[in-house]
């Protein structure tokens, strides 16, 4: 068991250092090494989620220097949901890169497992300095992904990204120096344990770290007003680096989740994180009905799926966390999907890329426009699929909570105009044909494994949906789970008394 809860670091940080190094064989090395260590993430994040179902939580201290003194990896429901999320996203992406853009700039296999790395490191951690180190390591690999292909707006977005996050590094730097000066120290469960047993003269230090930690995972998430970057980023990147991207977004929500059940419940942290939320749909569905490219616009739908989770979240109750987990995974799967159409769409149209403008008729080609209605239908949760099951569950989890009214006008406000914006793009792209030009464009070919990596999304969005009865009971056992304090502690701590000063 301790080796495969070891294996989503250790399998992608191994694949990062042979693909740099296959790298100098050239382009077809560097592939297969990548592509066998993304897929082999799938069957290892399978095994890892049977295990988490099984219930009880498992923790493996790694050179067996036991918590809190020691590196604690901990697999909890919440962890493997996540890194399940993950593989499926990274398999879909690495396919779709190889197929189309991998080969535009150098070491895109090598980042790519690193920021793998990062993130599966992010959901597994169970100390808050290695969840610092995992931040750094998948941020440091999102700016040269980002930059991919060395085009100007592309490292431009690079720039200013990296820079907006050494802010939030060193604040996140803060706040574990407040937390260590107030607790002593660092481990998620230790920290949990020592909350209700603080000195008077340290909670004031306690509550700066828990807040500037909420301001650090909100900036990573893309929250208003910190959430600013996250369009001008990934709408200019490559689209299967834009879809795997469409993870990290959820690395700060869990991250918040996973502070203010376990560390921080004291913090009552929810109302703040209900209005900001409202302030993070407004702003992604406004974005998605002013966005001139289909890419802009997947990019703003990442902000309003962070939104519509995050109101969901702020409630802290079994039913609202619960219809947040189920909507994680299909909020991430659709967005990521619609970034994969709009890199197709882009390529068929030529110079005209995926502007939402009158350009050459689509004809001949029922697989993309069909494609793209799923997508669509997934991003603004419509019914038959799950982001509708998903929109409901979350308005009835408010139901009776503070603001419920405003709750139930900005969810279905925001859905209505992301239907708009998503119709509008589609007949825009496919069905308007621009004055004089009736010719259809010329078709590059398909990379059979660009449209395995985008059927495997889509496939699985449906699939999410089908299987929505048992998804939400898994997604209700990740929400009972996460409120169980006591059980995470004594998973991790073994009954054993916290260290630390």
């Amino acid at each position: 068991m301790n080796g495969l809860l070891l294996a989503p670091i250790l399998l992608p940080l191994a694949g990062g250092i042979v693909a740099m190094l296959g790298g100098r064989r050239g382009l077809a090395a560097e592939r297969l090494v990548g592509a066998a260590a993304t897929i082999l993430l799938l069957p290892v994040a399978v095994a890892l989620f049977a295990v988490a179902d099984e219930g009880p939580i498992v923790s493996h201290a790694v050179g067996d220097w036991p918590a809190p003194y020691g590196i604690i990896l901990v697999l909890d429901r919440l962890a493997a949901w996540m890194l399940l999320v993950t593989a499926i996203v990274a398999t879909a992406a690495v396919l779709v890169a190889i197929g189309r853009s991998d080969g535009a700039g150098r070491h895109f296999h090598s980042l790519f497992q690193f920021q793998l790395l990062g993130v599966n490191g992010a959901f597994l951690t169970g100390d808050l300095f290695n969840l610092f180190v995992f931040f750094e390591v998948l941020l440091i690999a999102s700016y040269a992904l980002l930059s991919h292909g060395s085009r100007p707006e592309r490292t431009q977005a690079a720039i200013r990204v990296a820079v907006l996050n050494l802010l939030g590094s060193t604040l996140f730097l803060v706040a574990i120096g407040c937390l260590y000066a107030a607790a002593g120290t660092l481990n998620l469960a230790d920290l949990a344990a020592r909350a209700a047993t603080l000195p008077a003269d340290r909670l004031g230090l306690w509550q700066a770290g828990g807040w500037l930690l909420i301001v650090v995972f909100a900036l990573k998430a893309a929250v208003l007003p910190l959430g600013f970057w996250l369009p001008g980023a990934y709408g200019v990147t490559d689209g299967a680096v834009a879809a795997l991207f469409s993870v990290l977004t959820k690395v700060g929500v869990v991250a918040i989740v996973r502070c203010c059940t376990l560390v921080f419940p004291g913090l009552d942290a929810g109302p703040v994180l209900w209005a900001a939320a409202i302030g993070t749909l407004t702003l992604g569905a406004t974005g998605m009905l002013a966005a001139r490219r289909l890419s802009t616009l997947a990019a703003h739908a990442v902000v309003l799926s962070v939104g519509l989770l995050l109101v969901s979240i702020a409630h802290f109750t079994r039913d609202s966390l619960a219809a947040a987990t189920f909507y994680l995974a299909h909020g991430t799967f659709a967005t990521a999907a619609l970034f994969l159409v709009a890199m197709r769409v882009s390529a068929v149209r030529g110079g005209m890329g995926d502007a939402l403008a009158e350009g050459p008729a689509l004809r001949g080609r029922l697989a993309l426009p069909a494609a793209f209605l799923l997508a669509a239908v997934a991003v603004a949760g419509l019914p038959p699929l799950g982001g509708f099951l998903a929109k409901l569950a979350i308005l009835d989890a408010a139901t009776g909570a503070r603001g419920a009214a405003w709750t139930f006008a900005a969810v279905l406000a925001a859905s209505l105009v992301s239907i708009v914006a998503l119709a509008r793009a589609g007949t825009t792209v496919f069905w308007k044909v621009g004055r004089g030009d009736d010719q259809a464009a010329e078709d590059p070919p398909s990379s059979p494994l660009a449209v395995a990596g985008t059927g495997l999304l889509l496939a699985v969005v449906v699939a999410l949906a089908l299987l929505a009865g048992p998804a939400f009971g898994r997604a209700d056992l990740v929400a009972g789970q996460l409120l169980d304090r006591e059980g995470y502690i004594r998973a991790v701590l073994g009954g054993r008394p916290g260290g630390g000063g």
